[in-house]
């Protein structure tokens, strides 16, 4: 059973910290930036790769520290992500989030998260998070793919009239809810029988 409870976080009003900076890395920064690309986040490593400097240029809410890991590093950091494949460092770190009640994840050591990063289809804003529970993020792709060609571009365009009738309904709480609930279903079914013809 998975137990994990989906949220979304604001990464623009938290600190986070990324220690590794190679190919694991620059994947784990690829995802936060293209999920929130003013997240505040400062990357520690004792080796920078090229792609981490490229893809970070001129973002003033990035900051790099080329150097190994200290522990003040955690100093104000509200989530923390490893990207590196020392052990030993790992779990020092794993035990200074835990003393220090910050969040971490670890890249392909589902033992030693308290969170992890899902596969995510995202078209304007709506945006969908898919776990396996850390059992098969190949898995997690494949749906990410087949949602990726089921849902249709024009979803974005709805949402924000959504957005509007929402804004503009009258009426108290459940008044609301049933009228958005009615009008959703009718969109979707709509939807769905375009699709098929």
């Amino acid at each position: 059973m998975n137990e994990l409870f989906p949220i979304y976080v604001k990464l623009h009003q938290i600190q986070m910290l990324l220690v590794g900076a190679g190919n694991v890395g620059l994947e784990k920064l690829e995802a936060i930036l293209a999920n929130s690309p003013q997240a505040n986040l400062h990357i520690v490593a004792a080796n920078v790769s090229s792609k981490v400097y490229a893809l970070i240029s001129g973002k003033e809410n990035i900051r790099v520290s080329e150097r190994a890991f200290g522990d003040n590093d955690i100093k104000n950091v509200d989530l923390i992500i490893l990207a590196t494949n020392n052990t030993t460092l790992n779990t020092h770190i794993r035990q200074l989030a835990t003393k220090h009640h910050i969040l971490l994840n670890v890249a392909d050591k589902p033992t030693l998260c308290d969170f992890y990063l899902g596969s995510v289809v995202s078209k304007g804003n709506l945006k969908i998070g898919i776990s396996t529970n850390g059992k098969s993020p190949t898995m997690a792709k494949r749906i990410k793919e087949f949602l990726n060609d089921l849902l249709p571009e024009e979803i974005d365009e709805t949402l924000e009239l959504m957005g509007q009738l929402r804004d503009n309904l009258s009426g108290d709480f459940q008044e609301k809810i049933r009228v958005l609930n009615a009008h959703t279903k009718d969109v979707l079914n709509k939807k769905s029988y375009d699709s098929t013809n």
